[in-house]
């Protein structure tokens, strides 16, 4: 039996994007991060650059969520870091999506500076509809939010408009 021996497992440059959830904690957002660079460090990779982007808008709801807090990664290690990364993002309630992609082999020693690596902590950011979504929303063409009536006009507004109806009806009668 001969036995075939491995390849050297080459260096490779991945990037991944994760989204959590729109109402994450501060320290649900570093709990994420401090498991993402344990799996990096207990894997051997080196992290070479983290972005928060912050809170944006997805393009459809996911987990009925319309936003979600996106948080950028970039790394060198090898196949079996990014699954075992993956992997973890999978079992994180806070995180609600996630995607690696492979950018390249990386030839010779590549430089890091403590700032790119560093994670931003996560501010809470207040659950607002943009403006156009509030203005639909009134107008009728989203569906209402859940809980609400489905009107935004109070009752004394309702009082006042139907009491000017009274008096013009009042006026029609007269003539």
């Amino acid at each position: 039996m001969s036995s075939v021996a491995a390849a050297p497992r080459r260096p490779r440059e991945y990037e991944t994007i994760y989204i959590m959830r729109p109402d994450v904690s501060r320290e649900g957002a570093a709990k994420v991060a401090q498991r993402v660079q344990e799996v990096l460090q207990r894997e051997g990779a080196k992290l070479t650059l983290v972005e928060t982007w912050g809170r944006r808008e997805l393009a459809y709801k996911v987990k009925k969520h319309r936003y979600g807090i996106y948080v950028y990664v970039k790394f060198i290690a090898t196949g079996t870091t990014v699954s075992e990364l993956e992997r973890n993002f999978r079992l994180l309630d806070e995180v609600m999506k996630f995607q690696s992609i492979l950018l390249g082999e990386v030839e010779g020693e590549v430089e890091v500076s403590e700032e790119s690596v560093a994670f931003e902590p996560v501010e809470g950011v207040p659950m607002e509809e943009d403006a156009a979504q509030s203005l639909a929303r009134e107008l009728g063409l989203l569906d209402p939010e859940p809980g609400s009536r489905g009107h935004s006009r109070s009752s004394d507004a309702d009082a006042g408009d139907a009491g000017d109806m009274d008096e013009d009806d009042d006026a029609q009668e007269d003539e």
